[in-house]
């Protein structure tokens, strides 16, 4: 092995044929990634925290626009028909995971095999196939992050196939037509977390601890601001009183924990003591950025 000439570009490698020589260089099989002398080895590394806590957030994207659109369109009907549908999502969502998880080699399993992310250049080898001599191109574009690409498109997949299979029984049940508009919610959202995974998968396994903190402070504070009396103690009152609010409220701060987590590691605990921080600064200083108190000033 130490003879064979190493292959130019990042992911170019080579295979062992049958006859144990090895072929020229190219793009590695999937489930394999070329290392540091141009060989390509199969993807057998275990999944890191980091690992499960970036396909736990691709998850949970579906999972909360789900609920964020049965909630949104079903207003005004039962409880009942509500708590229904959002547990159905849930269903589907996870259902969805399994199937993708079993799928996946070790098959039938819910471990994972999977080659590490080592830099940002791995979720985008089609940007880095080499022109050796500046002539033709060697095409070596493969899935150097196997399966961690791939796993969030079949999830979508399944998921949404559960959506379109469970969902329509479920409003026939109950009868609750505006529910039907959350599926058609969901066959939209599904093809554009499908385009934003497919161009910004990188980028966004490198940032979603960041997100995920700055998207929940943000929708925690628009959550606060459509309530018509913005006084501290009707802001503290409403949300501890009003089952909604809390659950919204609680549900927020979870999001929130888990940024911090995937953030830190479990190495900070500590700073789960900031979860509540957001809703607290909002509540303390709504009072004091009233747009018409500003503009009247």
């Amino acid at each position: 092995m130490s003879i064979v000439k190493t292959c130019p570009g990042l992911y170019c490698g080579r295979t062992e044929l049958e006859d144990g020589s090895w072929s020229e260089c190219g793009a590695c099989p999937r489930g394999f990634r070329t290392n540091a002398t141009s060989y390509c080895v199969e993807c057998s590394d275990e999944p890191t925290l980091y690992d499960w806590q970036y396909l736990g957030f691709m998850v949970l994207l579906p999972l909360v626009l789900h609920w964020f659109f049965i909630d949104m369109v079903a207003a005004g009907n039962r409880k009942s028909t509500i708590i229904a549908q959002h547990v159905c999502a849930f269903i589907e969502v996870a259902s969805g995971t399994l199937a993708a998880l079993l799928a996946l080699p070790p098959t039938g399993s819910v471990d994972l095999h999977v080659c590490s992310p080592k830099a940002l250049s791995d979720w985008y080898t089609l940007l880095h196939n080499p022109q050796p001599d500046y002539k033709e191109t060697l095409h070596c574009t493969q899935e150097a992050v196997y399966p961690l690409y791939t796993i969030i498109l079949l999830i979508y997949a399944f998921s949404l196939l559960m959506t379109v299979t469970l969902r329509p029984f479920l409003l026939v049940w109950h009868k609750a037509i505006p529910g039907k508009k959350a599926i058609y919610c969901a066959l939209y959202f599904y093809p554009i977390l499908v385009l934003t995974h497919t161009v910004a998968a990188g980028l966004i396994y490198c940032a979603f601890p960041y997100i995920i903190i700055i998207i929940s402070m943000m929708t925690s504070a628009s959550h606060f601001s459509i309530k018509m009396d913005q006084s501290a103690p009707e802001l503290l009152t409403s949300s501890v009183t009003n089952g909604r609010n809390l659950i919204i409220l609680l549900g927020h701060w979870l999001v929130h924990a888990y940024g911090i987590i995937s953030l830190t590691g479990f190495k900070e605990l500590w700073y789960l003591t900031l979860v509540p921080a957001p809703a607290l600064f909002y509540i303390l200083t709504a009072q004091f950025t009233d747009p018409m108190k500003i503009h009247n000033d």
